[in-house]
């Protein structure tokens, strides 16, 4: 329906482009820059509206709880770890993580259900893997392991909604997202995706015994 909605005004933005030239080749110059202004005004809202409607392509809609991934340990050193992360749709990619556990941050896009009628439904982004240690004072002193999951975009929707939140009333909430889990050698974990944020579950036994023995 956006699609259609946007090739509408595109549509019209060319009529007003005709118009504008057919009125100034008639010498009737005020009426042909309206028509021109009009045009540019069409046009610019097109590109404006691709430009986010493209970029809204990385977020991945839900409504429900659904899977964002999978993460598989494997030890290289004392407290350093491999980890591969897989994707839903088969990507994958490995990380070189430092620390007791792992933790992975996600941005979260809410729409109010006016926004969801229309076809907008939550919809989130993985944004960043990285390790992290249990006590405090090691996060200060220890090496620090972090990966920017995508890449930052041209426009970006979670941030206009962000900073422009009082101009856009159909954003019910913006907000990060993040959940952790400790590291063991053979450890798979599957993150999940639902109305409330990010959740992580240990996929298999030796995920489940650092779960159980985590303090």
């Amino acid at each position: 329906m956006t699609l259609i909605v946007l090739i509408i005004v595109a549509l019209a933005g060319i009529l007003f482009l005709f118009a504008a030239m057919r009125r100034l080749r008639q010498r009737r110059i005020v009426s042909g820059l309206f028509h021109g202004a009009t045009a540019l005004v069409l046009v610019l809202l097109v590109v404006a509206s691709a430009l986010i409607l493209a970029n809204l392509s990385t977020y991945r809609r839900l409504s429900y709880e659904q899977p964002a991934g999978e993460l598989q340990l494997t030890r290289t050193g004392e407290r350093q770890f491999d980890a591969l992360l897989s994707y839903p749709n088969g990507t994958r990619a490995n990380y070189a993580l430092r620390g007791d556990e792992w933790q992975v941050d996600a941005r979260v896009l809410k729409w109010h259900a006016f926004a969801n009628l229309i076809g907008f439904d939550t919809a989130y982004r993985l944004e960043r893997l990285s390790g992290r240690y249990s006590r405090a004072e090691d996060e200060v002193a220890q090496p620090r392991t972090a990966y920017a999951l995508n890449p930052p975009q041209l426009v970006d929707p979670w941030d206009l909604a962000h900073r422009y939140r009082s101009w856009i009333p159909w954003v019910d909430a913006v907000y990060g997202s993040a959940t952790f889990l400790p590291m063991a050698d053979g450890a798979l974990y599957e993150i999940k995706v639902s109305q409330s944020g990010l959740l992580a579950r240990p996929l298999n036994q030796a995920a489940r015994d650092a779960v159980g023995g985590w303090h």
